[in-house]
């Protein structure tokens, strides 16, 4: 039984809230993650309602990964979750990630992981090597993030040590993500556990997606 996995910087819903929530519904995503949620003041009923919006249900996150949520459809049972912090650095925004143990029928259980690195690249590479062993988890591992940085960076190239770029393995390295609508760079990721097979790679680009963040989303869909 396939799975569709999207992830998404949300932009802290900043941009068309209507645009938003038609992206994700087009793509009707299993499992969606998150970056840029509410994390602040309500924000457990902000999350719930952006999930509702989205025709989905929170899982994990919000707070206590500091922005970052797993969403999941009926489909999906969540059979645990738990989140990190990463170290605050002074003067700077505190990040961290959420972790879903999930399972669909027909298949075993794997766990989505969706995390939000530094913009500062003296910051990041630690978040990185703290992120890292956090992966290494007995399900196959299913990673949505935001990177802030290029594939050529180092904190990509630690975390894709042991997992696949979705990109590199679907050969659509050249389809930047950021910023909208005429994107540039490729900042976000979804890697995969070479447990995992890829059925399809995408970044979502519509007339929509220009209006509801500055990122586009990726989606892939895991056979």
């Amino acid at each position: 039984m396939s799975v569709r996995v999207m992830s998404y910087n949300v932009h802290s819903l900043r941009d068309d809230l209507s645009a938003l929530s038609a992206v994700v519904r087009g793509v009707a995503p299993d499992v969606l993650v998150v970056q840029e949620a509410p994390r602040r003041w309500r924000w457990r009923t902000k999350c719930a309602n952006l999930a509702e919006s989205f025709g989905m249900f929170m899982a994990v996150g919000g707070m206590p990964s500091l922005g970052n949520v797993i969403m999941t459809s009926l489909r999906v049972r969540v059979l645990d979750t738990w989140c990190m912090r990463y170290p605050l650095t002074p003067g700077r925004h505190m990040r961290g990630a959420c972790f879903a143990r999930l399972q669909v029928p027909g298949r075993g259980p794997f766990t989505v992981v969706g995390s939000h690195l530094s913009t500062d690249d003296a910051e990041r590479p630690a978040q990185a090597a703290l992120l890292k062993p956090a992966l290494a988890l007995d399900d196959p591992v299913i990673v949505g993030l935001d990177l802030n940085e290029c594939p050529d960076g180092g904190s990509w190239q630690l975390l894709t040590d042991r997992l696949g770029d979705a990109a590199a393995l679907a050969d659509l390295e050249d389809r930047p993500t950021f910023p909208t609508p005429n994107p540039t760079r490729r900042i976000d990721a979804i890697l995969l556990d070479p447990r995992l097979e890829l059925g399809r790679y995408q970044v979502v680009t519509s007339d929509a997606a220009d209006r509801a963040s500055d990122h586009y989303p990726l989606v892939v869909d895991i056979g």
